[in-house]
């Protein structure tokens, strides 16, 4: 699995420092939010400019075209696709010239209704020169603007349009706008360091240049930030839920960030202890599958008593790799990311931590691979319960039909996956370890029940994404 994007924004009071070289490694930070392309715009009082490039940030920027990107204020962002191919069209910030100068766009998420939205511009007379729902929100952004040259009041009314999962942050000549949905699906925090303000959307990204973590900008809040900081909010109903994403504690953020005031690591110890409690196993070591659910199987380890160890190193080195066509290549490819430590497994009865299945087919090569290396007994322990329902929110997970438990029990998935047992932490226990209410948080790949109403052309959107 694939989470979209990630955001920074910077804004300095002192008009004559260059912020470009803190997006950079605030981006950095944030790099396994997505890994096809990196941006970043900046502005320096009289223009903005903007580099962006395919491949990881450090391959996109170097010292020429960082130099190249002067100004007190900037926006960055890395990308995943979800909607819209890996294209340099598709990468951002997105950039586009309005009435009153130039507004570049990066953003988080996924708008389930942007092709609708997007036939209604295209109707209207808009040209579009990108596939992403990036690009859309800012046709509306500059639509309303026009209207009544207020660009606050514009995104209010733009956010009554959107269906979906958004955190954005907007460059506006010289102002920094940062945006979050009014049901907070996707993180966006904000922190300060020496007269500068940033958000990102982990707090990792404040680690790395030293800056000091402040608070989570509030679901439905739009921050307008120059010399000062103004907080705004977007027209939310009463009702308007909260839900937050529960996969960015399971998987997806680091274990080092701070999400909407939980502690990621914190969390992942709680479903490590959790995992044990409901499905224990007479073993002799707890290992997990590298990197995601290293935390949980330490915790798992600790409640259980049993030993931590490593059965499996990974290859950080190997990028996305291509769909094998046969299962014999996907098992190589799977031994590419993923060796086994014989001296480790000969003969062990080892319980194996990983942090979710989807598909089932990494799972199941995975547990070849230890097999011949000499494993004698594997007990599987997942740290979320059966995904059975696709992500329509930002995360490029499968469809329907790909996902091993959308037609299949537990004991269908133990047998095709080859263990010798199969737990899934429940529900109930994931909540409790996350600490936040039931109600607040987006579970609908568990329970099919989503927290925004689903298009009608929904499955040719998730056609399209996929």
């Amino acid at each position: 699995m694939q989470d979209k994007c990630g955001i920074v924004g910077f804004y300095s009071n002192n008009k004559d420092e260059t912020v470009s070289i803190q997006i950079y490694y605030g981006l950095y930070s944030l790099q396994h939010r997505g890994q096809e392309s990196a941006g970043i715009s900046t502005y320096n009082g009289l223009e903005m400019s903007t580099y962006r490039g395919m491949g990881l940030v450090c391959d996109v920027f170097n010292n020429n075209n960082l130099n190249g990107l002067r100004g007190n204020v900037g926006i960055g962002h890395v990308r995943y696709s979800t909607t819209g191919k890996s294209l340099i069209e598709n990468s951002q910030p997105f950039v586009s010239e309005f009435e009153s100068g130039t507004i570049a766009i990066a953003h988080n998420g996924d708008i389930i209704n942007s092709m609708e939205l997007r036939r209604e511009l295209e109707c209207n007379g808009h040209e579009f020169r990108s596939t992403t729902d990036s690009e859309v929100i800012c046709h509306l952004l500059t639509i309303e603007y026009s209207k009544n040259g207020d660009m606050v009041e514009a995104m209010q009314k733009v956010s009554k349009k959107l269906i979906g999962s958004y955190s954005l942050v907007i460059l506006i000549n010289d102002e920094l706008m940062v945006v979050r949905d009014p049901i907070g699906i996707k993180p966006l925090s904000l922190g300060k360091m020496d007269g500068m303000t940033m958000v990102a959307s982990e707090t990792v990204a404040f680690d790395v240049v030293g800056a000091e973590y402040i608070r989570d900008v509030d679901p439905g809040e739009i921050l307008v930030i120059n010399d000062e900081i103004k907080s705004y909010q977007i027209f939310r109903d009463k009702n308007t839920p909260r839900a937050h994403c529960m996969f960015e504690y399971v998987y997806f953020a680091r274990p080092d960030s701070i999400l909407d005031g939980r502690n990621v690591y914190d969390v992942r110890l709680n479903i490590g202890r959790a995992l044990w409690r409901e499905y224990p196993a007479e073993a002799d070591v707890v290992m997990p599958v590298p990197d995601s659910a290293i935390t949980a199987a330490i915790g798992y380890s600790r409640e259980s008593g049993l030993s931590y160890g490593e059965g499996l190193i990974k290859n950080r080195y190997i990028g996305r790799t291509f769909i094998m066509s046969t299962q014999e290549e996907r098992e190589t490819s799977v031994r590419l990311k993923m060796n086994p430590i014989k001296s480790e497994l000969e003969g062990k009865r080892i319980v194996l931590v990983d942090d979710s299945i989807v598909r089932g087919t990494t799972s199941r090569a995975l547990v070849n691979v230890l097999r011949h290396a000499g494993a004698k007994e594997i007990h599987l322990r997942v740290g979320c319960p059966p995904i059975i329902s696709p992500c329509y929110y930002g995360i490029a997970m499968a469809t329907r039909k790909e996902l091993i438990a959308s037609d299949k029990n537990v004991d269908e998935i133990k047998k095709i996956l080859g263990v010798d047992s199969l737990g899934y932490l429940s529900l109930e226990s994931l909540v409790k370890c996350i600490g936040i209410k039931k109600g607040e948080l987006c579970i609908g790949c568990l329970t099919c029940q989503y927290p925004t109403p689903l298009p009608k052309n929904i499955d040719e959107y998730e056609a399209h994404r996929c």
